[in-house]
């Protein structure tokens, strides 16, 4: 029974107290009004024959809008008199031009186009979860209906990453052209691999006169390096509990994945070879042996649907996986949390193994609450407590970064906002030194 047979019978009901009988006319009444809506509801278009598809846009970047339309066809011989109500999840953004209220009419044999923006709050998978239509009679008082999941056409919106350190790669890519010698320079790029002999000019370093060469010719010869290439970066996502934690309006595990795409487009334009593994009780995600072209686009679907998990992190598995599958000395960045206790009863004991084989690089990010806390002037009778415990929060982070660079570590312990250009500068410091 629809809204307007409801409002039939209570407009009755109130005239039927001037009646001679009114227990009598509130039967009849009511036998009427339900012989109606079955009435209304067998003239009604069966919701079960309809034809129901969707078309539109499979990915989006998070906070992009994409548009899903769907496609409504009347096969049956009556006139479709239909609310749709078309649910996402909440995280979707779902925002229909239709409203769910508003009556859509389907001639039969017609097909009936409703488009949904989709502006996603939340990187992953978003998929569709319901499709509700309500076929209504001729004369709106009964109505027959189809609903549920499986009347509802599958569709997954994949949100990407946003990568918004984009902006940071021309001026990263810009210092690795002066690094690697492309563009004009007083000289040219350390690195590890012999380049070319040239001529010397004044302000070269005379430690690279090649004597020999210059023995056999009447000018001075300096050898030119350029920063070794072929090599193999591995960004490791720790995606345990830590990654949960909220850095501003997102999780660390997001700033983690913006970093490590910067990271890959810097190595993969200065001609190095790039793994990833996501890890936290077992292997979540892995790229590996992507050649350049579609490094990038891999390694954002593999990491899109990526989420923390409430478990600790495994860094006997991390290592295990890294040491298994790269043979060759490897540029390791694991980007986690600098947590006295995952790193300390985690990290730490495996450590010595990763490094004998490998350079690596571990990027965190500061908690700006434990920060603030630290620093705040107190204004109640609690707030010296609360800074000496951050204040030894802080202290335990100042120890672990030391256990870390014993072992030969680079720490990069950087604002979230920072995380993407200081790990890009970190690959480039090494690049330059001939280190990685």
């Amino acid at each position: 029974m629809t809204p307007r047979a409801g409002l039939l019978l209570a407009a009755g009901a109130v005239t039927l107290p001037a009646w001679p009988a009114p227990f009598l006319g509130v039967a009849v009444l009511t036998t009427v009004v339900l012989l109606l809506v079955a009435l209304d509801r067998a003239l009604a278009a069966g919701p079960h024959a309809l034809t129901v598809t969707r078309t539109g846009d499979r990915t989006v970047r998070l906070g992009g809008t994409a548009t899903v339309t769907l496609h409504l066809t009347n096969p049956t011989d009556r006139t479709l008199h239909a609310q749709v109500r078309d649910a996402w999840v909440p995280s979707a953004g779902a925002r229909p031009e239709r409203s769910p209220r508003e009556v859509l009419t389907v001639e039969p044999g017609a097909t009936a186009t409703l488009p949904v923006r989709l502006t996603p709050t939340r990187r992953g998978d978003r998929p569709a979860v319901a499709l509700t239509v309500r076929s209504l009679g001729p004369m709106r008082l009964g109505f027959r209906q189809r609903a549920g999941r499986p009347a509802t056409p599958v569709w997954t919106l994949r949100v990407l990453p946003r990568f918004d350190s984009r902006r940071h790669l021309p001026e990263k890519l810009a210092r690795l052209r002066l690094i690697d010698g492309v563009q004009v320079t007083p000289g040219r790029g350390h690195g590890t691999e012999f380049d070319t002999l040239r001529e010397y000019a004044v302000g070269d370093d005379v430690r690279s006169i090649d004597w020999r060469a210059s023995a056999r010719r009447a000018d001075v010869l300096v050898r030119t390096w350029r920063p070794e290439r072929d090599r193999r970066l591995v960004c490791v996502l720790d995606t345990g509990r830590t990654s949960a934690v909220r850095l501003g309006d997102e999780p660390r595990l997001d700033t983690a994945i913006d970093a490590a795409l910067l990271l890959t487009a810097l190595a993969a334009r200065a001609g190095d070879r790039v793994d990833l593994l996501a890890v936290d009780t077992a292997v979540r995600a892995r790229v590996t042996g992507t050649s350049r072209p579609a490094l990038l686009t891999r390694l954002v679907e593999a990491v899109a649907p990526l989420q923390p998990a409430l478990v600790e992190t495994d860094f006997e598995l991390v290592a295990g996986e890294v040491l298994r599958r790269e043979r060759q000395r490897s540029l390791v960045v694991l980007f986690t949390a600098l947590d006295p206790g995952a790193i300390g009863a985690g990290l730490l004991p495996v450590l010595p193994r990763l490094a004998a084989r490998h350079r690596l690089v571990l990027a965190a990010t500061h908690d700006p609450v434990l920060t603030g806390l630290a620093t705040a002037a107190p204004t109640g009778p609690d707030d010296p407590y609360a800074a000496a415990s951050a204040w030894r929060a802080l202290a335990d982070r100042d120890r672990v970064r030391a256990a870390l660079a014993r072992h030969g570590v680079t720490v990069v312990d950087v604002p979230a906002d920072r995380l993407a250009p200081a790990a890009a500068d970190t690959y480039l410091r090494l690049k330059s030194l001939g280190q990685l």
